[in-house]
């Protein structure tokens, strides 16, 4: 059972890190001022599936191989540590940085340095994540 939680809350973080990287994008290369606002605000509240998807990874992860000492499993606790730290620190207040300066309208130099790096450190999160589900494959596989 907590094979599966740990693989779907994965699953469920991945999708939804992806989907606020490429909604983010689109609407800002494509779309209007007003698309924009609501990609900004509808991240804010995309946080409350992602936070708990995210926290419930980690924690059904390090309880499926908290005291393994296969190498695998240690990229995978660094790497988990990284996006903690990646979202705790930069994405969270980026994320409520650009809903409250989107909704102000104010699309200036500050908005778009802040906005460079919100996809810098989502790609980077992405990749954790994408990285981090590979090696649980591999895993897996070995256990079998």
């Amino acid at each position: 059972m907590k094979k599966k939680l740990h693989a779907i809350a994965g699953a469920i973080a991945l999708l939804t890190i992806s989907t606020f990287w490429g909604t983010t994008v689109a609407s800002k290369l494509f779309g209007t001022v007003d698309q924009i606002i609501l990609v900004k605000t509808s991240i804010l509240w995309g946080m409350l599936l992602l936070i708990p998807a995210m926290a419930t990874t980690g924690a059904s992860g390090f309880s499926l191989g908290g005291k393994w000492k296969n190498p695998l499993m240690a990229r995978k606790k660094t790497r988990m540590k990284i996006a903690a730290a990646n979202g705790i620190l930069l994405l969270v207040p980026s994320a409520f940085f650009l809903a409250a300066k989107a909704q102000a309208q104010e699309f200036d130099g500050l908005f778009l340095i802040v906005q460079v790096v919100e996809l810098i450190a989502g790609a980077t999160n992405f990749t954790l994540l994408f990285l981090n589900a590979r090696d649980g494959f591999a895993i897996s596989r070995r256990k079998q």
